[in-house]
């Protein structure tokens, strides 16, 4: 007879990537673990939370709160994304990431692209990002802890969920000018996108980022991912993949 314990991970698929940063880049707000410096023990706490143009998280805090004194004493920190549904909240897909945050000091251009980011993502968040006592924070990513669902536990690196590449940095120079006309000019292909790819139903879809692996919509308070394809290998691909996916999308929609 076997006496060894099973392994209830499961080897790291691409779907299980594909998983993980739909949950990361969909999260409208976390759970957020730290170290309380007076006591040393767990502190959590709900946050808002956007992404990077890398998939890092992106969180904005006010310096009086336990949660911001416990990440500034101590880096370390750990995130933990995924909506529950209807049914067992546990039978929901759901990630733990452990991160290091930094602080994202005003006027650098990581400062700078947070902000923009993260009130695309979350605009009602204008009313406070500039009171002198709010910081961004960029929570980089060490490791992760993938729960897709009973018996689906992955162990994910940090190369599964963060991007990485020159490419990165080209298209996030681009990408602010790129979702602005998007949004301006063709609404009617992101809600085809969102009608095809996403397969939601409701209407008011507008972007809200775009990044070399796919872009994220929203409407109201729902949020979706949709990925490319295949990640782009610079920004000159940018426009021929959303010119063909519109394209894709318009004449599925329309059958």
């Amino acid at each position: 007879m076997n006496d060894q314990p099973k392994d209830v991970l499961r080897e790291t698929d691409a779907e299980a990537i594909r998983l993980a940063k739909t949950l990361v880049r969909a999260a409208r707000f976390g759970a957020l673990a730290a170290l309380d410096p007076e006591t040393g023990a767990p502190l959590a706490s709900r946050v808002g939370v956007a992404t990077d143009a890398d998939g890092s998280p992106l969180i904005l805090v006010s310096g009086l709160a336990a949660h911001t004194k416990a990440i500034v004493a101590d880096q370390r920190c750990s995130l933990l994304l995924g909506e529950p549904g209807k049914g067992d909240p546990l039978a929901h897909a759901r990630i733990t990431l452990q991160c290091r945050a930094v602080k994202l000091e005003r006027e650098t251009p990581e400062r700078i692209r947070a902000e923009w980011r993260y009130l695309s993502r979350n605009p009602k968040a204008k009313l406070y990002v500039g009171l002198g006592d709010f910081s961004f924070f960029r929570l980089d990513i060490e490791r992760a802890s993938l729960n897709g669902g009973f018996g689906k536990a992955y162990a994910l690196k940090r190369e599964d969920i963060v991007l990485d590449g020159p490419a990165v940095e080209e298209l996030a120079a681009a990408e602010q000018r790129a979702v602005d006309h998007m949004n301006d000019d063709h609404l009617d292909a992101i809600a085809n996108y969102a009608r095809h790819f996403a397969k939601a139903d409701s209407a008011g879809w507008i972007m809200t980022g775009l990044d070399i692996d796919g872009f994220d919509i929203v409407a109201g308070d729902e949020a979706r991912r949709i990925f490319f394809p295949a990640p782009l290998k610079d920004a000159r691909e940018m426009r021929e993949m959303l010119v063909a996916m519109a394209k894709e999308a318009r004449e599925a929609v329309q059958l």
